[in-house]
Order: structure tokens, then sequence, then C-alpha cells
């Protein structure tokens, strides 16, 4: 008996055996699930075939697989499992009252799983053991109760040797049942957590190499040492501050190296900060220059979460150069924005006094001698002079709203055409108009634009000796109308092309400075660019875009 009972147990628990191997080895758990349902239905005829007889009942733990194949194959594995189950039982049976034992079986125990297996999916793994604890028992309560109908039926006295084997029978069942549960469970929770762990190191990987990305991107200098002062990180902006004695290395050669001997000769600040923050110093900042370069240097400990011991320390500098830069010229345009409105307050008073000055000089000019005329031009004309400067200064500090309307810059430049043709004239030079036809209308102040045009064109004349070409070309692009005054003059050296449109700043013996920085801010008012192209010894080139606007609705 014991044999055959070993060999039941050893048929039954296979199905649990082998799906701890293969589970590993799968990536799918609708695969497994049905791999272990038909292991289960091999299980279950395997112990059906070798089942023993104790007075006319036949033993067998073929149920155990067939609760194990349904309960994780679901309904599918159940319906399958069940039909194959009849059909091994139906060929065993040779009595009515084994076939109404059996009918009556199937109708307690089937509806009964049916009714576990969603319940038993969505339990815990302690409920879920409990469920099929309680299956099994119901199945070998069920297999003790046969047993006895069967001895009944056969009109044969109830042994109680043969009883005691049943009940030894059903205790190796519910081992077996327990065993199998137990195993498939375990196999379950250890890939779950295996699962979990792939998941969290995958997390983790992500967040690390968002880090890492972070560090070497950032505008920020880095440097990350471990507990001895070796360098474990260092990004891009950390090798540009020690440049001198990075001689050629990657960054990867650099890991692993002392922090010390990097920094050798170059910055001994930060090798203290970095010092400080191994010691359990707290985190502070310094200001220090390098290289004529401003950086703010903060360092601090890192430590380990669990334990609170530093097990390194962390180094981040900020090149603040340029912001410092940025705030002394803020600083310096507000003291000058301030002295540009004291002085237009100033000009705008002292165009008065000029005015009856330059009064009073006429009505002298008229009653004096013809010996002193040339004087008294002298005179006006300087006082003309400082008044057109003044006029100049007051337009170029006025930041005034301007009143426009749609009109053609060509119109704008015929009009001023006999102009600009008398002051050519005058200095031996000509012009050459080239104007698109049909130019696209503009949001333009007539008046301005015509003072932009005079400076630009007239500047052209100055630079040129008394021979030469102004070309003003007006055209339209893809979404602006440009304006081009080109001259053969001198041309600018290329150092004080960038300076043209300071205020004060002039290339011309009796110039003012006051000219393009005016043209600047009026191209600024209608939301233009100037542009300047030069070259020394055969001209300059002036670039005006103006943008298109959508004409009204």
């Amino acid at each position: 008996m014991w044999k055959e009972m070993l060999l039941q147990a050893i048929l039954a628990l296979v199905p649990a055996l082998a799906f701890q191997i293969r589970y590993d080895r799968s990536d799918s758990w609708k695969e497994v699930s049905l791999l272990l349902a038909a292991l289960c239905g091999g299980a279950m005829a395997l112990c059906m075939l070798t089942s023993y007889v104790v007075d006319g009942y036949e033993l067998n733990l073929g149920l155990s697989p067939y609760i194990l194949g349904s309960l994780y194959g679901g309904l599918p594995a159940m319906a399958m499992l069940t039909v194959l189950y009849i059909g091994l039982r139906a060929i065993c049976m040779d009595a009515s009252w084994e076939l109404a034992g059996f009918l009556s079986f199937l109708m307690i125990f089937v509806p009964l799983l049916v009714l576990t297996i969603r319940p038993f999916r969505l339990a815990k793994r302690h409920d879920r053991m409990k469920m099929a604890w309680m299956l099994a028992g119901v199945l070998y309560i069920c297999h003790v109760v046969l047993y006895v109908v069967t001895v009944r039926a056969s009109n044969m006295p109830l042994d109680f040797g043969c009883l005691l084997q049943v009940f030894a029978f059903s205790t190796v069942g519910l081992a077996v049942q327990w065993a199998s549960f137990f195993i498939v469970e375990s196999v379950k929770e250890k890939q779950q957590l295996h699962e979990q762990l792939q998941h969290m190191s995958g997390n983790f990987r992500n967040e690390a190499q968002k880090l890492q990305q972070f560090i070497d991107e950032t505008s920020l200098g880095v440097v990350i040492v471990d507990r001895e002062g070796r360098i474990t990180h260092i990004n891009e902006m950390a090798m540009q501050l020690f440049h001198k004695n990075v001689n050629g290395r990657s960054r990867l050669e650099l890991i692993g190296l002392s922090f010390p001997r990097l920094s050798e000769g170059i910055d001994k600040e930060s090798q203290e900060l970095l010092y400080g923050a191994l010691k359990g110093k707290q985190a502070t900042s310094h200001l220090s220059k390098t290289d004529a370069k401003t950086y703010v240097k903060t360092s601090f400990s890192i430590r380990d979460l669990q334990s609170g011991a530093i097990t390194g320390a962390a180094l981040i500098f900020y090149d603040v150069t340029e912001l410092n830069w940025l705030r002394d010229e803020l600083g310096r345009m507000e003291r000058l924005s301030l002295v540009g409105q004291m002085a237009a307050s100033i000009t705008h008073e002292i165009r008065n006094p000029m005015a009856v000055i330059r009064g009073f000089v006429q009505l002298m000019r008229e009653r004096s001698p013809d010996h002193l005329q040339e004087y008294f031009r002298i005179v006006l004309d300087e006082l003309d002079r400082a008044n057109s400067i003044i006029n100049d200064f007051l337009s170029l500090a006025q930041n005034r709203m301007i009143e426009k309307e749609r009109c053609s810059l060509n119109s704008i430049i015929l009009e001023l055409l006999p102009l600009l043709m008398a002051d050519a004239n005058m200095r031996g030079l000509k012009i050459e108009l080239d104007l698109e036809e049909d130019l696209p209308e503009l949001e333009l102040n007539e008046k301005e634009i015509k003072q932009l045009i005079l400076n630009l064109v007239r500047n052209g004349m100055e630079a040129m000796e008394d021979k030469g070409e102004i070309r003003i070309a007006a055209f339209a692009i893809e979404d602006a109308v440009v304006l081009q005054v080109t001259d053969e003059g001198i041309g600018i050296p290329e150092e004080k092309i960038e300076r043209l449109f300071e205020p004060f700043f002039t290339t011309k013996e009796r110039g003012t400075g006051l000219g393009l920085p005016l043209c600047l801010s009026i191209v600024e008012r209608h939301n233009g660019v100037i542009e300047v192209e030069s070259r020394e010894g055969e001209g300059t080139t002036f670039t005006v875009k103006l943008a298109l606007e959508p004409p009204p609705a």
C-alpha cells in the first residue's frame, strides 16, 4: 500500500515541480498556465491508471492535479480537465451505483470549483492557500463517504483496517495538495519579487542616468569625490576650470584620480572646501577669481541615508563672470539714463537763450560794417550747428510714442530726392536709385523715416571724397521691406563697426556721434533692424529691414 501511495504522491506533485522549472524561463503567465493545465492533465491520467483498489474502491490522487490545474488555468483549463476526468472515470465504472455516486460527486464538487476559480485568482496568497485546502478537504471527505457507500452497496462488512487505509490515503492527498499549492505560490512569489526587483533596478538606472545627464549638461561645474578624496564624477564644466592639469585626458581617465592632484597649483580653496565637507562641515559658499573669471563655489557632504556616515563630498561652482558684468552694465546704463534725462532737460532749456542770442547776433550783423560780416556768419553757423546737435540729442533722449500711417517707402525717397541731389551736386557726387516697383505699404512716421534716410545718405557722402556714387535701393523680401544705402567711401575699420551706434562715438573729425544712434532709435521705433557691412577702401552699406504689418481690416 505504501509503495502505491508514494507513487501516487510523486505523480500528483509532478505538475508543481515542472512548473517550478519552467516558470523562470517563460515571459508570459498565459503560456505557463496552459502548460500547467496540460501537465495536470497528464498527471491526473497517470494517477488514475496506477490507482489501487481497497474493498472494490479505487484510490488515486488524480483529483489533486485536477484542482491545481483548474484553479491556476481558469475555466478553459477546468473544462478540458473535467472532460478528461469524466472520460477516464467512465472506463472504470461497471455498476449503476458507481455511476450514481460519480454523478453526485460531479454535481457537488464541480460547481463548487467553478465558483471558487474567480475569487481564487483575485485573492492574496494566504487566502488562496486556504481555498485550496478547503477544496481538498471537501474532496477527500467525499472520498471517505464514497468508500463507505461502495462497501455498503457491495453488501460487504466495513473493515476498520481498510477504512484506516482510506483515511491515510486522504491525509496524503491533503499533504500533496498543500505541497503543490505551496510550491506554485512560492515560485510565483519569487518571480513577482524578481520582477519588482527588475522594475526597481530599471527605475533606479533611469533615475541615475537622468541625474548623470543633468550633472553633465548643467552649466554648473560638479566634482564628486569619495571618502579618500578620489574623484568619482566630474563634468565638462569642472574640466574647463582645471584644464591646465587635465592634459588632454578624458573624464573616464580622471575617475579615481586624487582631487588634490587634479587641482594642484590651481585652486587650493576648492581643496579646503572639499576636505571641510569630508570632515562634516556645513555647506558654505565662497566667491573666488580664477583665470580672470569669478566663481561661486559650494561644497557639501554626501552621507549614507541609513547610517548618516559621510561617504564622500561634492564641489559645485558657478561662473558668475558674465552675471557680474551684466550687473555692472545695468548699473552703468541706469546712471547713463539718469544723466541722459538730466542732459535732455538742460539742453531743452539751453535752446531758448540760444534763440535769443541768434536773434541779437543777426541784428548786430545788419548794423555792422562789411568787414565784420564774415565773423558774424561764422558765429551764426556755429549757433546753427549747436542747435542741430541739441535737436539730435533731444530726439535720441526722448523715447516717445510716434504716430504712424500707411505709406510707401518709395514715395518718401522720391520726395527727398531733390534735396539729396542738391547735396550730392555740391559735393561732386552722384546718386543712383534702385527702387522696386509696387512695394508693400508700411506703417511709418514720414518725418522720422526722412530723417533716417537723410542721415544715412549724408553719412555716405561725408565718407567719400569729391567723387563717387551713392546708391539707394528699396526692395521687398518675404516678411519685410529693405532699405539699403551704399557708398564708395573709405570704409570703416572692423574694430569700430561694433561701436558705431554708441552715443557720442564718431569716426569723423567734426562729428557729434549722435547721427547713427538716432537712426537706430528710429528703426527700433518702427520694429525694424539695421545692419552694417563695410570694407576699408571699398565702401559701406547700411541695410534697414522694416517688418511688414497686415493692413487694417
